[in-house]
């Protein structure tokens, strides 16, 4: 009898060591099948421990992701709005898979998934994506408008993560201009958004979001920046991830619709609340050449503004990397 990665980590626990023999038996497959697919598990990341003499057991307790728990944290008005939720064990990625779907989707679209084979962050970066409790989320919508509207949007998104995790008792983050949430100076969060269909519309974005809630010390180490989880953030109170996709869905379909209504002037002040670099001094990395100067905020489309000296430059996301100095 075959035996699938997800079955074997739901059957272990984390209040207890549970034995290869009882797993094989609860499984009905020979032990040899469960080291194997224990081994399978630990290269997808997830925090299976080795007891001696006494089995296996999780280093923390392991919330599946569950689609109808999540609709049930929706409010009835978006539950209404949404086509079509997702959830997968495994994937490529949760972006490409409504990128693959875009042309033919009808409505709001989200995909979740335990892990990703090939998560991706911007400008070509990799997203760590191990299997154990962080999210791994996407979020299609179509727009009646063309691309040049939705300058802004990749900071709308963050005011409304920003939101949901306030919603689940996180309060103490903030934005880095363009996509990532921070905590603590460090990366909590990140956004893409890719855009597709009509230069003049109508398009489609979809939006990818990344939330680390317990990220093991093998991924922190691969990532090319400072970064921190939840547990760390909350000394291991670790909010469900049900119910934080739940209010991540409800946040960003509530700010999608006024930003495709009033555009990103809508969300100027609640962006402003949450500016990590305004008032900073800042390294701008553009065109091949670093530029010094001090973070004034961002414009009525969302670029950046930084003084430099007595001028001053607005510079788009697609650009530019930025760094505190």
């Amino acid at each position: 009898m075959a035996i699938t990665p997800s079955a074997l980590l739901a059957a272990l626990s984390a209040d207890h060591a549970v034995s290869g023999a009882e797993l094989a038996r609860r499984l009905q497959v020979t032990r040899a099948a469960v080291w194997k697919q224990i081994e399978q598990l630990r290269e997808l990341g997830a925090p299976v421990e080795a007891a001696a003499g006494r089995g296996y057991r999780l280093a923390w307790p392991l919330e599946p992701l569950d689609a109808a728990r999540i609709r049930d944290g929706l409010d009835a008005a978006t539950r209404k709005r949404l086509a079509e939720l997702s959830v997968h064990w495994r994937i490529d990625s949760t972006s490409t898979e409504l990128l693959r779907r875009a042309s033919t989707a009808s409505g709001i679209e989200v995909c979740l998934a335990e892990t990703q084979s090939a998560g991706r962050g911007r400008r070509g970066r990799e997203w760590q994506s191990p299997l154990g409790g962080n999210l791994y989320f996407s979020l299609l919508r179509r727009f009646d408008a063309g691309m040049a509207q939705l300058s802004g949007l990749s900071l709308v998104v963050g005011t409304a993560v920003v939101a949901a995790l306030a919603d689940c008792g996180v309060a103490e983050v903030g934005l880095k201009w363009p996509n990532d949430v921070l905590a603590d100076g460090r990366k909590l969060a990140g956004i893409l958004v890719e855009l597709g269909g009509e230069f003049l519309g109508p398009c489609h974005a979809v939006i990818g979001i990344g939330i680390n809630l317990r990220l093991p010390a093998a991924a922190c180490a691969r990532i090319d920046q400072p970064a921190i989880d939840l547990a760390s953030l909350r000394r291991g109170k670790v909010p469900s991830r049900n119910v934080l996709a739940a209010r991540l869905i409800v946040r960003l379909v509530d700010a999608l619709d006024r930003f495709a209504a009033q555009g990103f002037a809508a969300f100027a002040e609640a962006y402003a609340r949450c500016d990590l670099l305004r008032g900073r001094d800042l390294r701008v990395f553009a065109a091949g050449a670093v530029h010094e100067g001090v973070g004034a905020g961002v414009d009525e489309r969302g670029a950046l503004i930084v003084r430099h000296g007595k001028s001053t430059t607005h510079y788009d996301s697609a650009e530019v990397s930025v760094r505190a100095a």
